[in-house]
């Protein structure tokens, strides 16, 4: 979804033999771990989905003629009802935790009705801001209850993108982890349409709305990212929750990823980790005219 995010992200290849650091940094999802997943660890997550609309039209709501833009038809249903279906066929997650849209707006779709009557997708009605209804919905989890959160416009989320992640995220021994794909691969994939990205000593990452919140630590890291969007007027009191150096490094380029989520860990008190991921796919969220045209023509061709 648009707007400011806490988005680093994971990878693949083997570690070299070595004594393993729980430290905080990037993992490439290509390789393996040489963290233990433990037995509590291969329990299904809890998937959380954001579905709430920010104030003001949504362009793509106005264009398509609903009244939220999680409820945009995309392959013939309601683009949330896809990340749903997605999630629903992830061994990965068992229970589902839909926040958003406004309940006279689920009502009134028939798809989302059918999903719920399930039993494994519940609703909870959304709060201002994302950061505000994560807290929401995080309020009604046990703090050992391992979280899985993604948006309502993931409208090219699979179930190979979800296990490739949960399973990554929990070898990675973080409290949370955080999806980003390399730029360059997403361009390659899908050449000609834009897409956000943050430039460090190490290359360009995209964010791909998706996040685990593996320990009760890791909800530290929805307050932090709340602070800093309230500032997002005030540059210089941003900059002083963030950390100088931080700033610094990324203006100029000379943080790579792994440094800046470390230095993020210690400022948050936890230890947080990217995945990498190698699916060009999980980098792809709708946020605009093009972006629902660029996720209808890779639906047409059978993705997902």
């Amino acid at each position: 979804m648009s707007g400011s995010r806490w988005d680093p992200g994971v990878g693949g290849g083997r570690e070299e033999s070595r004594v393993p650091q729980r430290s905080a940094g990037t993992r490439d999802s290509a390789r393996g771990s040489p963290f233990q997943m433990s037995e509590e660890s291969t329990l299904p997550m809890t998937a959380v989905v954001l579905a709430g609309d920010r104030a003001g039209e949504d362009p793509l709501a106005l264009a398509a003629g609903v009244p939220s833009k999680a409820l945009t038809p995309l392959a013939g249903r309601p683009m949330v009802r896809l990340v749903l279906d997605s999630l629903l066929a992830s061994e990965q997650v068992g229970r589902i935790i839909l926040c958003g849209p406004a309940r006279e707006h689920v009502e009134e779709c028939p798809s989302i009705e059918e999903v719920m009557r399930g039993g494994r997708v519940t609703w909870i009605p959304p709060a201002a801001s994302p950061c505000d209804s994560l807290l929401r919905v995080l309020e009604t989890v046990s703090p050992e209850e391992r979280v899985l959160v993604t948006t309502a416009d993931h409208a090219l989320l699979d179930r190979d993108i979800i296990d490739h992640f949960v399973r990554h995220s929990l070898e990675s021994g973080a409290d949370l982890a955080v999806a980003v794909a390399r730029k360059e691969m997403v361009m390659d994939a899908f050449p000609g349409v834009r897409r956000t990205g943050f430039r460090l000593r190490d290359g360009s990452f995209c964010g791909c709305n998706l996040f685990a919140f593996l320990s009760g630590r890791a909800r530290r890291a929805v307050a932090f990212w709340s602070r800093v969007e309230a500032l997002r007027k005030h540059p210089l009191k941003m900059a002083g929750v963030l950390g100088w150096p931080i700033l610094a490094g990324y203006l100029l380029r000379l943080i790579t990823l792994e440094s800046a989520l470390r230095q993020l860990s210690g400022r948050m008190g936890l230890t947080a980790r990217a995945v990498i991921m190698p699916i060009p796919a999980a980098a792809v969220d709708v946020d605009s005219i093009d972006d629902y045209q660029l996720a209808q023509a890779v639906l047409a061709r059978g993705h997902g």
